[in-house]
């Protein structure tokens, strides 16, 4: 895939909200804080596309980005660690699970995880219901120039381990743009 054009499309905060065009969307999905935006923000190559923030849960919303005319990349509420209520947060989880479990143009969930905490219990969980969906999805795991050699290969092993039934797995690392290659390359396969 060759990214010609990406922009903000729009934001919704509840399943109404959603943009009516039927084109295939490409769900990025993750805990809170393990890089969604900075991901989307280096993939696309357009700085500020995605806001990001050091604080978790920044991302409260739905958020649409229209890329080459053709397709969405979907920004999702990231799960479990957030400063805010529980009754917001439990809407975020409704809203997220509804989304993933009813939309009909989602062609690809990206599950991204952190390439220095593999194998956590929120992410297996969404594993299990992405499975559960039927949805076809990939891992990516975030931070992969913050580990040592040894530390790559620990957690490349347990990220196979426990994600048997992803359609891959890509290392990635924002920073550097390591990796921005061979997920366009899976993302292509799903852009149709």
């Amino acid at each position: 895939m060759n990214i010609t054009s990406a922009e903000f499309f729009l934001s919704a905060s509840a399943i109404k909200g959603l943009p009516e065009e039927v084109k295939p969307e490409i769900v990025f999905v993750g805990r809170s804080n393990v890089g969604k935006s900075s991901l989307l923000n280096s993939l696309c190559v357009k700085k500020g596309l995605a806001k990001t923030s050091s604080t978790p849960g920044k991302t409260r919303l739905i958020n649409f980005f229209l890329i080459n005319k053709e397709l969405f990349f979907v920004d999702l509420p990231g799960y479990g660690y957030a400063h805010v209520g529980h009754a917001e947060r439990e809407s975020w989880g409704q809203l997220l699970s509804d989304y993933i479990r009813y939309r009909k143009q989602i062609s690809l969930v990206v599950l991204l995880v952190d390439s220095r905490h593999p194998g956590m219990d929120l992410d297996t969980q969404m594993m299990e219901y992405l499975e559960f969906c039927g949805r076809p999805y990939g891992i990516v795991m975030t931070k992969y120039d913050k580990l040592t050699q040894s530390e790559k290969s620990k957690a490349r092993k347990t990220m196979e381990s426990c994600a048997a039934n992803a359609k891959f797995i890509v290392n990635y690392s924002s920073f550097s743009g390591a990796g921005r290659s061979g997920l366009l390359a899976q993302l292509d396969n799903y852009s149709q």
